[in-house]
């Protein structure tokens, strides 16, 4: 091989810094056979990354990151690297600004192939056509020519003259053996709580029957930050982890809690233990106590016999500050086979949870808890060598979710807890939900979800006319006697939509929509004009689910209850593509009540996609 005849003099040394180092990609499915992963910039997350990644703590440059206008102002070019198995990849980056008239559609995308062999390709960006609709840094793509290609990459900035930046620290990978990391496991340990439950698993599974361990949760239970998101996630982890607990008969009756992370995780022999992950990003126990008897217990066909809760990130947006939370976890312990529920307390990379507001229903059930934020926060500011075992940057891959390392870190804790209450003896199950007053309150704790499958005149409700569910989707799997029915008029919400929030269930890697059997209305479409969706329903409490969006043909509608609006809903409040849970009223009387749901004034040209309802 033979260089340049005259190398040219080297380009003169900028100062930079990182907003993504050693970071593990993985390219989604797309309908095309393309793999892409998606790393959201907006809301904060790229301020996030300069300070977690890259060290920046000047406040004037990053607020300089918060619009186009000015990350150009700081940013001289681009370098980019990307690793992979096939050194001859070529992947294309791209950074796409968003933009003031259409989020996604009349920004700047600054696009640059690069070679998957290591080697930091330079983007410069006087050299880039630029947009006058630019407003904010909106997201960045790893588009790989083929799904599931797994990469290693690194983004950094350098910086325009005049502006500074520290000097990169270098990182030791993390030691899972160290003597530091097994007393973090412990600290993560909040209480054990009654053990009757959750021995009961263990020892059921030891015999070989039949157990399922399940996860609710939002984006951290789904996998958000893990590649590939559904075998290196903290659920699958956890679930492997218990088919090893329960080879490890003698280990855990000994007390023995060596450092899960120093045994290698095998295939599960064990046919009897079933896995089920339950996550959606970016919602809250406000709609996850909705969906639970959909996702997790699958319509009836699922008794789980362990439930890992997580909302402790989430429930930020609960409208109840609480006993959304509370009334989920006491219909999981009211079922009648007596599942486990374990509370685990994620958190942010600012030191963010919301365990004092939630770790009060634990302790009024006594219930095992586990804390991630209490096992890694403290350590995060001590120094390599001093008890430090990890650092921001290795446990986050963003300002939410955790990297794989950071993933194992919150299976490691959940797994702790396992071994410790294997090796107790075991406790009375004396739980009697229905006796304990809710800490947080309860009025939620009976809520089921309704949506277009619950209805056996669907063809006739598709037409806009009136139709009725003898069930009202009150679960009756579970024993329940039936609600009395309820009668749904669709008016122009006829179509369904498409076009929803998809998640990766289980060890599922193509997604899954959530809420396919929704009523849509679209205000193109509406030859009748814009007729309400009217449903007269006998319930104490009412929720809507709605679609929420981005797109700029998304309008507002409104709950009306008996002549009274109780509601607007507005699909832009969360920025993208999700699912969104409301109160329209609780604890009310229960009787019939008379329910509209229609366009804002102005908004009938919009469209509007009615999800479901969750119904008390």
């Amino acid at each position: 091989m033979e260089g340049p005849k005259a190398p040219k003099d080297p380009t003169k040394k900028r100062k930079s810094f990182y907003i993504m180092r050693g970071k593990s990609v993985a390219g989604s499915p797309q309908a095309d056979g393309r793999g892409v992963q998606f790393l959201y910039m907006n809301d904060g997350r790229m301020i996030s990354s300069a300070r977690l990644v890259g060290g920046i703590t000047d406040e004037e440059m990053l607020r300089l990151l918060e619009t186009t206008a000015g990350f150009r102002r700081l940013v001289h070019s681009i370098g980019v690297t990307v690793e992979a198995r096939d050194r001859e990849l070529v992947t294309d980056f791209c950074f796409q600004m968003y933009g003031h008239r259409d989020v996604y559609g009349s920004g700047t995308t600054l696009r640059m192939p690069v070679q998957a062999n290591g080697m930091e390709h330079i983007l410069e960006l006087e050299n880039c056509g630029w947009s006058e609709d630019d407003d904010v840094p909106g997201q960045i793509r790893f588009e790989f020519p083929r799904a599931e290609t797994l990469a290693t990459v690194a983004v950094r900035f350098y910086l325009q003259d005049g502006f500074d930046a520290p000097e990169v620290e270098e990182e030791e990978p993390v030691d899972f053996n160290s003597p530091y990391y097994r007393r973090m496991l412990e600290k993560s340990l909040v209480q054990t709580g009654n053990n009757a439950r959750l021995k009961k698993a263990i020892g059921k599974a030891r015999r070989g029957e039949d157990v399922t361990i399940a996860f609710i949760g939002g984006s951290i239970t789904q996998g958000a930050g893990a590649i590939p998101i559904n075998t290196e996630c903290y659920a699958y982890k956890t679930f492997k982890g218990f088919c090893e607990l329960v080879d490890r008969a003698d280990m855990g009756r000994s007390g023995n809690t060596a450092a899960p992370g120093a045994v290698s995780v095998k295939e599960n022999p064990h046919k009897n233990i079933h896995y089920i992950k339950a996550g959606v990003g970016g919602t809250p126990s406000e709609l996850g106590m909705i969906r639970y008897e959909r996702d997790v217990l699958r319509e009836g066909s699922v008794a789980p016999d362990v439930v890992v809760v997580e909302f402790a990130v989430n429930d930020e947006g609960d409208e109840t500050k609480g006993e959304c939370y509370d009334s989920l976890v006491r219909k999981i312990l009211s079922a009648g086979n007596r599942p486990a529920v374990i509370l685990l307390f994620a958190v942010f990379a600012n030191d963010f949870n919301l365990q004092e507001r939630l770790s009060p229903v634990g302790r009024a059930y006594n219930l095992p808890m586990v804390s991630t934020r209490d096992a890694v926060v403290e350590q995060f500011y001590q120094k390599p060598g001093s008890g430090r075992v990890v650092s921001k940057n290795q446990f986050f891959y963003d300002s939410y979710h955790p990297t794989n390392v950071g993933h194992t870190v919150m299976a490691d804790g959940i797994l702790h807890l396992m071994r410790v209450v294997d090796g107790q003896e075991a406790d009375e199950d004396a739980l009697k939900p229905e006796e304990i007053l809710p800490p947080l309150g309860g009025a939620f704790e009976k809520v089921r979800l309704l949506d277009r499958r619950h209805f056996a005149g669907r063809a006739v409700i598709e037409g806009g006319g009136r139709g009725k569910s003898p069930a009202a989707g009150s679960g009756n799997a579970s024993g329940q006697e039936a609600e009395p029915p309820v009668v749904i008029d669709c008016g122009s919400f006829t179509h369904v939509d498409t076009e929803l929030q998809a998640v990766e269930m289980d060890l599922d890697l193509m997604g899954t929509p959530e809420f396919a059997d929704n009523w849509m209305y679209r205000g193109t479409e509406s030859a009748e004009g814009c007729r309400p969706f009217v449903m007269d329903i006998t319930c104490e409490s009412l929720l809507l689910v709605s679609k929420d969006s981005a797109s700029n043909q998304a309008g507002c509608a409104e709950v009306w209850v008996d002549g009274e609006k109780v509601l607007h809903a507005d699909p832009h409040v969360n920025g993208w593509t999700h699912c969104n849970a409301q109160i329209c009223f609780k604890g009310r009387e229960r009787k019939n009540y008379h329910v509209e749901v229609r366009m804002a004034p102005g908004m009938e040209d919009k469209d509007f996609t009615i999800l479901g309802f969750g119904v008390v």
